[in-house]
């Protein structure tokens, strides 16, 4: 399926994807691979449970609508899917 072949509706889900991606690959390149293969220094939970951990504080920030400056929602949507690599790799 070609982009001008996607409704406007269609094209907003592509661009939203992409920026997802484009973020979880920006922040790859910067931290490493910490998400999935933290360095371990105070935590020995597995990367799901770590990434579980994010996710609930997200949560938290966008129940309160505390986001300190941050994309929260766009922040959760990366953790969701680095949860779902991290369980991919634990199959």
């Amino acid at each position: 399926m070609t982009d001008d072949a996607l409704t406007e509706t269609q094209q907003s889900i592509v661009e939203e994807c992409r920026r997802v991606a484009e973020l979880l690959v920006a922040k790859n390149r910067a931290y490493g691979d910490s998400a999935l293969d933290p360095l371990r220094v105070f935590s020995r939970a597995d990367p799901v449970e770590q990434l579980r951990v994010r996710i609930d504080d997200k949560l938290s920030r966008i129940a309160r609508g505390d986001s300190a400056g941050e994309d929260t929602v766009l922040d959760l949507l990366g953790y969701l899917v680095l949860l779902r690599v991290a369980q991919g790799k634990g199959r």
